[in-house]
């Protein structure tokens, strides 16, 4: 499977410690947990939701950023049992999508595939050259991996680039 994560540059693509931040899916101490995007539109939606980046513009002083390609093989991905309102919300779902993830992880899950909370459905693209370039909208998903991962390889596709500005137009906003 390919996926794809967006870091500073001056990290690598995996947590290797349980000391990052609380997120959707885990709270403090409960990593490493890694969440990576099924296209990269997905992986920008995320940074450009919680930057809270909504004009063109504000792309101008993003920061520099590393975009990962990383390859994960062999792993069973449960999905989460929560309501699309549940999976797609604000900061205020965060407990019940931490609950269920705890839920999971003491059962023996390995990770879980989910609907990307940051960008709407169609909001990603695949291109293709048929005449000209033509864009066939597709969903993204998020990939969320539980524990450590020495086994999951990465490569760093850009440094310091920029998403299509289209994607505005897509990025849910966080709300509280």
């Amino acid at each position: 499977m390919i996926l794809y994560r967006l870091t500073h540059p001056a990290y690598s693509f995996l947590w290797e410690s349980d000391e990052q931040p609380p997120a959707r899916w885990h709270d403090v101490g409960e990593g490493p947990v890694h969440y990576f995007a099924t296209t990269p539109e997905g992986a920008w939606a995320e940074l450009l939701r919680h930057e809270e980046i909504t004009s063109p513009e504000d792309l101008e002083g993003l920061t520099e950023q590393a975009m990962w390609v990383v390859h994960v093989d062999d792993v069973h991905l449960d999905a989460p049992n929560l309501e699309e309102g549940v999976l797609t919300g604000g900061m205020r779902t965060y407990a019940e999508c931490r609950a269920e993830a705890k839920r999971l992880r003491n059962a023996g899950s390995q990770g879980m595939i989910t609907t990307s909370a940051a960008l709407e459905p169609g909001g990603a693209v695949l291109y293709r050259v048929n005449g000209s370039l033509e864009l066939e909208p597709i969903d993204s998903q998020v990939v969320i991996l539980f524990g450590h991962r020495p086994g999951v390889t990465g490569q760093l596709a850009s440094l310091g680039g920029r998403p299509h500005p289209r994607i505005l137009q897509h990025v849910r906003r966080l709300t509280p």
